[in-house]
């Protein structure tokens, strides 16, 4: 649709970051989540990541050499029920097209997703960090940086791996800031909560060990390209797995012994007819 002030870059730049978006065949996810269950378990202030099936979530996996593409940021039950009874937004996230929006918690129904939390997060920090991304709702990023994007469009470009996430920051515009986790990383910096680790040695404190790790986090916090692999090996945030937090006992769990004794059987038939 075109808006009123539209230029010839602004119309292209909609077009390659709604291409950027359309879906991947084949995707598969390993452990699809159940909302209702991330619903119980994430907590105002958490971090999802997900593993996204667009195009875009090729190049942004292979440049950080991570599973995970997208972070979306949980405020519970902060924003209003939507009138017409459907479900309450509960993540606020950044996507190349939209801007800075509110969805729910299906949107990622059939991904597989990883909860990040910030530990011994104060309330009031925590109040603060959900006030801020509440805040930028609305927010809109300039996609006249056609250049930007296009190489989006070259999800593994032929370079070392010690140089592909430094490729985020090459030439990087407003498209790139929207598909990093920048905003997530800059509410965090509003409370001086870190994300990184330290690039000076303490003893008993998580810090970078080789000069190459403490140029990559200088490098990232330079031009403040965060990306959701940075919160998923930051040492200040905790993993949380639903599975795990509702009293996981693996003597309930029950097997089918039959279906594996089976499965041997006909496995070493086929062994002794090969030989």
């Amino acid at each position: 649709m075109t808006e009123p002030g539209d230029t010839l870059l602004d119309r292209l730049g909609r077009w390659l970051a709604g291409r950027l978006q359309e879906e991947s065949s084949g995707y598969e996810p390993y452990t699809p989540s159940d909302a209702e269950t991330l619903r119980r378990t994430l907590e105002p202030g958490d971090i999802l990541l997900i593993e996204g099936n667009q195009k875009i979530s090729a190049a942004i996996k292979y440049l950080t050499q991570s599973t995970w593409s997208h972070a979306a940021f949980y405020v519970g039950d902060a924003l209003p029920a939507p009138e017409d009874g459907s479900e309450r937004p509960r993540l606020i996230e950044v996507t190349i097209g939209e801007g800075c929006v509110a969805v729910p918690l299906s949107r990622y129904r059939t991904y597989n997703t990883r909860i990040c939390r910030a530990s011994g997060l104060a309330p009031e920090d925590r109040d603060k960090v959900v006030a801020f991304m509440i805040g930028r709702l609305g927010l809109k990023y300039d996609l006249k940086n056609i250049f930007d994007m296009l190489r989006f469009f070259l999800p593994t470009p032929p370079v070392p791996v010690r140089w592909r996430r430094r490729m985020l920051a090459f030439g990087s515009g407003d498209p790139t800031r929207a598909i990093c986790s920048t905003l997530i990383a800059e509410a965090y910096g509003q409370i001086r909560y870190p994300i990184l680790p330290e690039i000076t040695r303490a003893p008993g404190r998580a810090s970078a060990q080789s000069n190459y790790s403490r140029k990559e986090i200088l490098h990232i916090r330079h031009h403040s390209l965060y990306t959701p692999r940075d919160f998923d090996l930051s040492p200040y945030f905790r993993i949380v797995k639903p599975t795990l937090e509702y009293g996981f006992d693996y003597r309930q769990m029950v097997w089918d012994d039959k279906a594996s004794t089976d499965a041997a059987g006909a496995r070493d038939g086929a062994i002794a007819s090969d030989t």
